[in-house]
C-alpha cells in the first residue's frame, strides 16, 4: 500500500509567505497612500518598482537591513473562519465581530530568506503601513489571525520576532483520544512542517512541546546555514533521560505506523501530502548509528510535570532582550495586590558562560533590584533548592509571566493588558 506514495508540489502560501491585512474601514487607496508611507519610512529602501494602479498591483523590490525582498501587494476579498481565532491568540468580542464581518483586505506575499525572523517583521512592518487602521492579519501560511494589538508591538519591537510566531501547531482529534499533531507556516521559513502521529490527550501537551522545540532547532540551523546531522538533543526528562529527535519526510515516516487510524493516507489526500516530516526519537546511541526510529510515545509515561527543553544560546538571548524590553509591564502589573509574578533567571553553573534559567516567585521589588524565591528544584544547581530566597537585578532575568484573575502575561502577549483593560 505504501508503494505509490509521492510527495505532491509545494502549494503557494508554502512557497512564499502570504498575509491579508485586515482594516477597519474600507478604502480604495490602500496601495496609493501605503506606497507614500513606505517612501517615507526610515529603514527600508525601495530599489525598484512595478506599480499597476488600475489593476490594483504593486511589485516592489526592498532593501531592509542589507538584504533584498520582493514583494507584491493586491487587493482583494477575505472571509475569516472563525476557528483561526481560537488559535494562540486572544480577540475582544468586539474585534471578533469586525474580523468576522470583514470582506475586503490588502494581500501582501514575499519570500522569506534564511533569517526568517527578519523577514516576518518586515512583512508584518509593511501591514502597518499599507493598512495603518489594522483590526488584524489573516497569516495565511500558518492558518491563523494576528491581532492588530499584537502585530503593532512585534513589528516596531527591537526584538526580533518569537520562533514560534512564525508556525503553528494544530491538532486533530480522532477515535480512541487519538491526536494528530501538525505544523503550518514552516515551509515558507525554508524546512519542513512537522507532525507527530498517534498522540493522545494525556500526552499531545508534551508532544506539543517536543514539536515546537523541535521546530525552533531546526529554524536555528536554517538561518546559521548549519547542516541537520544526526538527531537534535532538545530535551531532558524526569529520569534524566535526554530527548534526542529526528525526523523523515512523511512519505517514509509513515511506514512506520501499520494500522495508522489517523493521518493516514485518506486523510492526506486534501492537505499535509507535500513538504512534511514525522519526528520520531533515538532512544540511545546506539539506535542514533544504526538510525532506529522510535516512536513519540516510546516515553509518555517519562514526561512528568516539569520535562526541561532546551533552547539555543540565540534563543535565551533573544527572550532575554524582549523580557528587558517590556519590563515595565512587570513593574507595573506587580503594583496590584490581585497580580503575581514569576521570574525566570539564569544560574550560572560550573562551566564559564554556562546558566540554568529557573522561575522565581517576586516577592518584592526595590529600584533596580529584586527579591524572589525559588519556585522549583534546580537540575544543575546543588547549592540551591525549592523556596530559597536571594535578591537578584533585572539583568539576571531571561522571561517572566504576569498572572491576572483573566490571563497569564508574558512579553510576547502583553498585548493583553491593553486589549482587555
Amino acid at each position: 500500500m505504501f508503494k505509490k506514495i509521492k510527495e505532491a508540489p509545494l502549494n503557494y502560501w508554502e512557497e512564499k509567505s502570504y498575509m491579508l491585512a485586515i482594516s477597519k474601514e474600507d478604502s480604495e487607496e490602500y496601495i496609493t497612500e501605503g506606497f507614500e508611507r513606505l517612501s517615507k519610512f526610515e529603514g527600508i529602501e525601495i530599489l525598484d518598482k512595478d506599480m499597476n494602479i488600475q489593476k490594483g498591483f504593486i511589485s516592489l523590490k526592498l532593501l531592509y537591513e542589507g538584504d533584498e525582498y520582493e514583494v507584491g501587494i493586491y487587493p482583494g476579498s477575505v472571509s475569516i473562519p472563525e476557528y483561526y481565532l481560537s488559535r494562540n491568540f486572544y480577540f475582544t468580542e468586539q474585534e471578533r465581530e469586525e474580523l468576522l464581518q470583514s470582506t475586503k483586505s490588502l494581500t501582501l506575499f514575499m519570500e522569506f530568506n534564511h533569517d526568517y525572523q527578519k523577514s516576518y517583521q518586515l512583512q508584518l512592518k509593511l501591514a502597518i503601513l499599507f493598512v495603518p487602521n489594522l483590526l488584524g492579519i489573516l497569516d495565511e501560511s500558518a492558518e491563523r489571525v494576528l491581532p492588530a494589538r499584537w502585530v503593532k508591538l512585534t513589528a516596531f519591537s527591537h526584538v526580533l520576532p518569537n520562533p514560534d510566531s512564525v508556525f503553528t501547531v494544530q491538532a486533530v482529534t480522532g477515535a480512541n483520544q487519538k491526536v494528530w499533531l501538525h505544523t503550518h507556516g514552516l515551509c515558507r521559513c525554508g524546512i519542513s512542517e512537522l507532525e507527530i502521529l498517534e498522540s493522545d490527550k494525556e500526552n499531545y501537551q508534551n508532544h506539543y512541546n517536543l514539536i515546537t522545540t523541535y521546530a525552533i532547532y531546526l529554524l536555528d540551523k536554517y538561518k546559521k546555514r548549519e547542516e541537520v546531522k544526526g538527531g537534535a538533543y532538545i530535551g531532558r526528562l524526569v529520569d534524566g533521560s535526554l530527548v534526542v529527535a529526528t525526523s523523515k519526510s512523511w512519505v517514509q515516516g509513515i511506514k512506520e505506523y501499520k494500522h495508522l487510524k489517523l493521518g493516514n493516507l485518506k486523510d492526506r489526500e486534501g492537505g499535509h501530502n507535500t513538504k512534511t516530516n514525522i519526528i520520531f526519537l533515538y532512544q540511545s546511541e546506539e539506535d542514533e548509528k544504526k538510525d532506529i526510529l522510535r516512536k513519540v510515545s516510546v516515553y509518555d509515561q517519562l514526561w512528568g510535570e516539569n520535562p526541561l527543553f532546551f533552547f539555543s544560546d540565540e534563543e535565551t538571548s533573544r527572550m532575554k532582550n524582549l523580557a528587558l524590553e517590556r519590563f515595565d509591564y512587570v513593574e507595573k502589573a506587580f503594583k496590584t495586590k490581585e497580580n503575581s509574578v514569576l521570574l525566570k533567571i539564569g544560574l550560572p553553573l560550573k562551566e564559564k558562560g554556562k546558566f540554568e534559567h529557573i522561575w522565581f516567585e517576586l516577592l518584592e521589588i526595590k529600584g533596580d533590584k529584586f527579591l524572589a524565591k525559588l519556585t522549583q528544584e534546580p537540575y544543575d544547581v546543588s547549592t540551591m533548592h525549592t523556596g530559597d530566597e536571594a535578591w537578584y537585578t533585572v539583568e539576571d532575568v531571561t522571561d517572566w509571566i504576569i498572572y491576572t484573575k483573566d490571563f497569564a502575561i508574558n512579553p510576547d502577549n502583553v498585548y493583553l493588558l491593553e486589549a482587555f483593560d
